[in-house]
């Protein structure tokens, strides 16, 4: 697993041995980016984050590494926890940044609770975990996100998120081997 672009670009991350982490693809997070900039690099600059079920933090550090002037890592393993902090480390980004261990629901209130207002939440929960998608994007859609934030769900491509959860409204569907990418905003 690498850095696709940016400042860190062609660095490699650590991860963990077997199943307990799934990181999103070099592939798909390349995709991912490409369509957030659009064709201009420039176009993270500055941006707040917040990457749930962060895992490696591979999606929140390629955001660091594009020009993201804080990123928010929360995950509830501890094992994850200090795997981020160590490709942090490796890195050596020592700033704009926070990890929180804890699950996703009670990181967006305590984040809500600071009036944080993130330009991109991104959430990849384990597959397997379906009931994750249906908390975390209530809880993102009763929180106070503007209506600028894009809110972007990684999830099997064979099973597919609804359209709506509360004021989130999905904008697009990006689909990529057996993932897909789901974007919301609010509506």
């Amino acid at each position: 697993m690498r850095i696709i672009a940016g400042q860190f670009r062609s660095r490699r991350l650590a991860s963990l041995k077997g199943d307990e982490i799934r990181p999103t693809s070099d592939r798909l997070r390349e995709t991912f980016f490409n369509v957030l900039t659009a064709g201009n690099p420039a176009a993270l600059e500055g941006s707040g984050w917040i990457d749930l079920f962060a895992g490696t933090g591979a999606v929140g550090i390629e955001a660091v590494s594009r020009g993201a002037a804080m990123v928010y890592f929360v995950d509830s393993s501890k094992d994850a926890v200090e795997l981020i902090r160590r490709n942090l480390h490796s890195l050596g980004i020592d700033r704009n940044f926070q990890v929180f261990q804890q699950k996703a629901e009670r990181a967006i209130l305590a984040l809500d609770r600071q009036q944080l207002r993130p330009d991109f939440i991104f959430l990849d929960p384990p597959y397997a975990l379906q009931d994750a998608y249906r908390t975390t994007l209530e809880a993102l859609a009763n929180s106070g996100l503007s209506e600028k934030a894009l809110v972007i769900a990684e999830h099997e491509r064979k099973n597919d998120l609804p359209e709506k959860f509360g004021v989130l409204q999905r904008l697009r569907k990006l689909e990529q081997g057996d993932a897909a990418l789901s974007f919301y905003r609010r509506s």
